[in-house]
């Protein structure tokens, strides 16, 4: 392969990253315009670069390769960065239960977008350098969200603060721009009590008292961690079906919200 000036029509993160790791090997320069800016993309290229790679720019929207020679990269040690959804997802649960969780080994500075509308949302938080605590002790306020390429709101935290805002007081908007069909909780938070209505991309949430225990399914990881929340709230008991889709993305997670009080199992995978 050569290098080469690739313009993507949009910031994807999984093209970014791809045509990035393609472009390693490739001779010559390889220029990537409008790329994504997600701290991901930065931790893949300090990575690369401890291995032998030569890739600036990421952060921004442009990113540099110089193609090196197959066999050039050695071996190196690296540790990635925390997941930031993942940290989010707990911080919603929190709010979402009125508990009192903290959230270790994060990257405050990667959540802004998220602890911005929890803010919003009433929600107490005290942020330390690699800690987050959230006080979820006040009546949920609605908020409006539109999902954003990064830095803004990060559409893969768009279920679970719609799970938050179905118990918010008030009417909340929620505009996702980034990926169709990603609304698919949206039937499954109905059957819990929710009051949602969809046109387009443009989802109306009407903020009810509680949710109810009701059998629903994940159609994608997502979508289950929403559904996860909602569960953790409502009243009764949930069956939660398909949560090999979760799994995709939460370690250990019945583990971990046992230990904060849960009751939960599972019963097959």
């Amino acid at each position: 392969m050569h290098g080469a000036d690739i313009h993507l029509d949009l910031p994807s993160v999984g093209a970014t990253e791809n045509i990035l790791m393609a472009a390693v090997y490739a001779k010559g320069v390889t220029t990537i315009r409008n790329a994504a800016k997600e701290p991901e993309i930065v931790d893949l290229q300090t990575f690369l670069n401890k291995m032998g790679a030569k890739v600036t720019g990421a952060g921004t929207d442009t990113i540099k390769i110089e193609g090196v020679a197959y066999g050039d990269l050695k071996p190196a040690e690296h540790k990635v960065i925390p997941d930031r959804i993942e940290a989010g997802t707990h911080l919603v649960a929190a709010a979402i239960t009125g508990g009192d969780v903290t959230v270790t080994n994060v990257i405050p500075e990667h959540l802004e977008p998220v602890l911005a509308k929890l803010r919003e949302c009433n929600v107490n938080l005290t942020v330390y350098d690699d800690k987050i605590r959230v006080q979820g002790n006040h009546r949920i306020k609605a908020v409006d969200i539109k999902t954003l390429h990064h830095p803004g709101f990060p559409t893969d935290m768009q279920p679970q603060m719609m799970a938050l805002l179905s118990i918010a007081e008030g009417t909340s908007i929620i505009t996702e721009t980034i990926f169709e069909n990603r609304f698919q909780h949206v039937d499954e938070l109905r059957r819990m009590g929710a009051q949602i209505t969809v046109e387009g991309r443009t989802a109306v949430i009407r903020g009810v008292e509680r949710l109810e225990g009701a059998f629903v399914e994940a159609t994608d990881l997502r979508a289950g961690a929403a559904l996860f929340l909602a569960a953790l709230a409502a009243e009764d008991a949930t069956v939660l079906e398909k949560v090999g889709h979760i799994d995709r993305g939460y370690e250990n997670l019945e583990e971990k919200y046992r230990n904060l009080g849960a009751k939960l199992k599972r019963v097959c995978s």
